[in-house]
């Protein structure tokens, strides 16, 4: 019994710890406002903050109680490729943040080239997670 109330005061701990992290992540680097910046959609702000406090909190349900989803095929797609696009913005406002690219490109003297840096970096990304998901994962 002592044993799986710390367990679960670890496990809870984590968690905390975890979600204060991305909290403090996405706050710092603006995101939400970033991207209503980008896309001049200032009127929906509100939505994308709902958004994401939904997203949050359902998939935190879902994992809190390990129930398998019974989705078609088609939806579960369409939930990876939000939750990729998600990953992706999160990714570009750091390194637009921290600016990154351009003095890794400055530092090995490739600004030429940038444009196909960034090419290989998404291709990179995208090829990873396909051999990932297709052959790693059986």
């Amino acid at each position: 019994m002592i044993t799986q109330l710390f367990l679960a005061l670890i496990g809870l701990s984590g968690g905390v710890i975890v979600g204060g992290g991305i909290v403090a992540l996405i706050t710092v680097l603006d995101v939400i406002p970033r991207f209503v910046q980008i896309t001049k959609t200032e009127k929906y702000l509100l939505y994308y903050q709902w958004s994401v406090v939904l997203g949050v909190l359902a998939f935190m349900i879902f994992d809190f109680f390990s129930s398998p989803l019974y989705l078609p095929s088609i939806v579960l797609s369409f939930i990876g490729i939000f939750m990729g696009i998600f990953v992706g913005f999160l990714a570009a406002a750091l390194t637009e943040v921290l600016n990154v690219i351009p003095i890794l490109a400055k530092r090995i003297q490739v600004d030429d080239y940038l444009q196909f840096f960034i090419l290989a970096l998404a291709l990179g990304k995208i090829v990873g997670s396909l051999f990932h998901w297709l052959v790693f994962i059986k």
